[in-house]
């Protein structure tokens, strides 16, 4: 079965979902929206969302700011259309409860968002793994995902509270968080330290640490920055028999290096305790698969029925409480928002 596909926001992300369509095959982009209309474009455009109904689309694809996508979401699931949208989910969690309220009233509709790290070969061998059970139960994980501000950091509108809701933990952090609760299930303690160190005149915060602990005692610490220099992706997962880490991430822009999945067992002693600096393997990835693999997620979610395994709409809202959680753990960080914001309604 082909789906008839609407794409509202045609820039980059918009642009690589219609290529991972185009590749699957079961797809037939129709028109894309956009603020100006491209002529080199080979599809219908328009400059007004409404305007994509009148294609008569199956999909509509919401790839712009996170402000527009509840409304836009809300809006087609209301119109009787399947949703693939971007994250973040919205801003805040209310944003995604809004969402899901809208995809509970149009029941046999697909909305999914597209946490694409799931889906990263890396981290589905990672996962294979663990679930087998030889490495054991998990212990703890660290992760570090961050990079250099980039130009025009400052005006950039992920950094405009107003539109993002936050700033590098919101915008990029959240993968890595959702990958925690992919691994271990929500976390339920928080501590955090969030700041604004480099970009001093931006709104938002450019780093943020935390550590978080769930109901099974699984330990998680991330650092989310903005002034990681060097773009950085580590994932660390370690369990009672070895370790498993993720160095690199394959992305769109190429700065994060190649995949690199290293897995060590460990090996014990005489008296049965582990030796130190246990040997480990290595896999590297070369190739990003997980625009393609999230695509025909979708499709076989709508056209066979089947259920989504990544992107739900309760992991998105599980993933911004998580958000959430960490900015308000931090006092500091959260009375300071406050006063930001009674400062600019006065």
């Amino acid at each position: 079965m082909t789906l008839r596909v609407a794409i509202i926001g045609y820039g980059k992300m918009g642009r690589i979902r219609h290529d991972a369509m185009e590749k699957h095959g079961g797809f037939d982009v129709l028109v894309a929206c956009d603020t100006a209309i491209d002529p080199t474009a080979k599809i219908s455009m328009v400059t007004d969302p409404m305007a994509v109904y009148d294609y008569d689309p199956d999909v509509i694809v919401c790839s712009v700011p996170n402000m527009m996508i509840p409304d836009l979401v809300c809006t087609a699931l209301e119109r009787g259309k399947h949703v693939f949208s971007e994250k973040p989910p919205g801003r805040n969690a209310t944003d995604v409860r809004q969402m899901m309220a809208a995809e509970a009233a149009a029941p046999g509709k697909v909305l999914k968002f597209g946490f694409n790290h799931r889906v990263h070969d890396a981290i589905e061998e990672a996962e294979k793994i663990i679930k087998a059970g030889t490495m054991g139960d998990l212990y703890f994980m660290r992760g570090v995902y961050g990079k250099a501000g980039g130009p025009n950091y400052a005006q950039n509108w992920r950094n405009d509270p107003s539109q993002s809701g936050g700033g590098i933990l919101i915008d990029q952090g959240i993968h890595m968080l959702d990958l925690f609760q992919m691994f271990a299930g929500r976390f339920t303690d928080v501590q955090s330290y969030v700041q604004r160190k480099f970009w001093t005149e931006v709104p938002v915060e450019d780093n943020a640490f935390a550590l978080m602990k769930n109901a099974d005692g699984i330990v998680a610490s991330v650092h989310s920055s903005a002034t990681q220099w060097q773009h950085t992706f580590r994932l660390e997962l370690y369990m009672r028999n070895g370790f498993i880490s993720v160095d690199g991430i394959l992305s769109a822009s190429g700065s994060y290096g190649t995949e690199v999945l290293s897995v060590a067992l460990n090996r014990l002693d005489a008296t049965g305790n582990p030796i130190p600096n246990p040997e480990s393997q290595e896999i590297r990835f070369t190739e990003d698969k997980s625009w393609d693999k999230e695509i025909a997620e979708f499709h076989a979610a709508v056209v066979e029925g089947m259920p989504l395994r990544c992107g739900t709409s309760q992991q998105a809202l599980d993933v911004m409480e998580l958000v959430e959680a960490i900015y308000a753990a931090d006092r500091e960080w959260s009375n300071a928002l406050q006063n930001d914001t009674l400062k600019a309604i006065v």
